[in-house]
């Protein structure tokens, strides 16, 4: 690979669209037509090599080899939970490293991907927020999470869902973030269902309203996990810039098909943010939104600043919202024994 080429995985069909019309011979006639058939071989045929475009002339796939390289990722090591997840540390090219995380399910399974290295939101219960944030993940550096883990699961292990839960706040690479989700969504690209992919964020607001305006389509699902501005504050400095009401009046003004609904996390806290009363305070904040509550008890952390709840008050605060009639499903997170669960991921630099 020449230093100067570039990868073509960090290109939308749109973009490359454009650069074949910019790039043909005159005499060719328009040969945009050909990035439906690169992204073809890219994504859907898992082409890793332009001399396995066969569909493509010599002469176009020599053009490729000339500008263009195919990225792909180096897993460094992987863990396996004893119930079914799998966490790998993958490899990128400037030898930092990020981890994504295989979740089973009993119908489906998911695959938790990450938008940076580090992250710089600093929220306090997170041990990705302790690395702070070296880079912004390039656009193929986000879709080659989804294939690397394709490639090391067995063929009848298929992905229902992708979500932006892993490493990073997706929404402080917005960009990279968007066009990452064009590839994934493009019916010649993955063509994998905008309906099946979340997209979480700890509360950028301008970029909330901004998602809300996109025609590339995700599920949104935002970390709340306090329900007062003292608390949310000191779990998630974010709440300092966009606090729960600018929250909130956001959220109520977020654009929804008829049968969505906001995601909101919730992470239960012993004798912080697992009381009836925050159960209570949770109902009157969100009062008046199309939602649900995914509760979340904390993942314990070797420093053990903050404390699990027991599994009795865990199903208390769930049952008293279930009483009224709002849908919160309790998450028992996955991989808590490989440090691949919630708020648990951080890596060194190689």
């Amino acid at each position: 690979m020449n230093s100067s080429h570039l990868n073509i995985k960090n290109w939308t069909r749109h973009n490359l669209r454009e650069w074949f019309q910019n790039n043909q011979k005159s005499s060719s006639g328009n040969q945009s037509y050909r990035a439906d058939q690169v992204f073809n071989w890219l994504y859907q045929k898992r082409a890793q090599s332009f001399d396995q475009m066969l569909n493509i002339g010599r002469e176009t796939r020599k053009m490729l080899e000339e500008n263009f390289y195919i990225s792909s990722q180096k897993i460094a090591d992987s863990l396996h939970s004893q119930d079914g997840s799998i966490k790998y540390r993958i490899l990128l090219e400037d030898g930092n490293s990020i981890e994504s995380v295989f979740l089973p399910h009993k119908n489906h399974n998911t695959i938790c991907v990450s938008s940076q290295a580090g992250c710089g939101m600093g929220c306090d219960f997170c041990m990705t927020a302790r690395m702070g944030l070296i880079r912004n993940l390039k656009p193929a550096e986000i879709i080659d999470q989804v294939f690397t883990v394709l490639q090391e699961l067995k063929e009848n292990k298929k992905i229902r869902n992708i979500v932006f839960m892993g490493m990073g706040e997706p929404f402080h690479n917005y960009n990279n973030l968007m066009q990452a989700l064009e590839i994934l969504t493009d019916e010649h690209g993955f063509n994998f269902s905008h309906r099946r992919i979340t997209v979480s964020t700890s509360g950028l607001l301008p970029k909330i309203r901004r998602f809300g305006q996109e025609k590339i389509k995700a599920n949104l699902a935002v970390s709340l996990n306090g329900v007062s501005d003292e608390v949310r504050t000191k779990l998630m400095p974010v709440n300092k810039a966009y606090n729960l009401e600018k929250l909130i009046k956001a959220c109520s003004e977020y654009p929804l098909e008829s049968r969505k609904r906001i995601t909101f996390e919730y992470i239960l806290i012993r004798d912080l943010t697992d009381s009836l009363q925050d159960a209570k305070g949770l109902i009157r904040l969100l009062h008046g939104l199309k939602f649900k509550i995914n509760l979340i008890p904390y993942n314990s952390t070797a420093d053990g600043k903050y404390q699990a709840p027991s599994p009795q008050q865990a199903r208390r605060f769930q049952k008293y919202l279930l009483d009224h009639q709002i849908v919160a499903p309790l998450r028992i997170s996955k991989g808590q024994d490989i440090q691949g669960a919630c708020g648990q991921l951080a890596v060194g630099a190689e």
